[in-house]
């Protein structure tokens, strides 16, 4: 398994600046209020310089559509993560102005035909686990549900993945798989993350 690298809810300036030297192939900036990684009153320039090969990601749930592109403006990001109920027109309305990765919580009930409307829609799909709190919950889900998963989008997979992953997600074989996303299990407090544990992860996954 060859994948690329998301590293997400990212909000302290200096940590930020030690993950950027990482080179991650993407960056989640956190707009939903109600996360504990919430951006806050995190400068704006501190995203707009990060250097172009990183695509900064802003993740949002259930906001409006407008104020999405006045923040991908403002904040000069490359990709839009959507966690809510965001309809297939929402993301293609979207699409123009950025990246659009889909999000959605996965568990036994999960129907995937539900995603079949967004296929043409997004860019992206990204897999998590299936919380109330929109992701975040540094929790697991079964990767053989995947196996129900008959699109070619390619997808993100999220979902308390750490460095004990690492053996079960070496065995993934599915050319789909087009990143990993990662936040919880690599923090020493909501929105730090451990540069240390980072590197040895990226280095055994890619």
């Amino acid at each position: 398994m060859k994948a690329g690298l998301k590293i997400c809810g990212m909000k302290v300036p200096a940590n930020i600046a030690e993950v950027v030297a990482l080179a991650p192939d993407y960056m989640g900036f956190i707009f939903y209020p109600g996360s504990k990684r919430f951006v806050a009153y995190l400068d704006a320039n501190e995203v707009r310089n990060i250097p172009a090969p990183i695509k900064t990601t802003g993740v949002f749930v259930n906001q409006d559509l407008e104020d999405v592109k006045q923040v991908i403006d403002a904040y000069q990001l490359k990709a839009v993560q959507l966690h809510g109920k965001e309809s297939p027109e929402y993301c293609a309305a979207l699409l123009s102005s950025a990246e659009v990765i889909k999000a959605f919580g996965i568990d036994a009930d999960f129907d995937f035909d539900s995603l079949l409307p967004y296929a043409d829609q997004v860019d992206y799909f990204l897999f998590d686990t299936q919380t109330p709190d929109h992701g975040g919950s540094g929790k697991t889900f079964s990767w053989q549900l995947l196996e129900k998963y008959t699109i070619n989008t390619p997808y993100f997979l999220s979902g308390g993945i750490g460095i004990d992953s690492v053996p079960e997600l070496l065995q993934l074989n599915d050319k789909r798989l087009y990143a990993l996303d990662v936040n919880s299990r690599f923090e020493t407090a909501p929105g730090m993350k451990n540069i240390e544990e980072l590197k040895k992860f990226k280095s055994l996954i890619q």
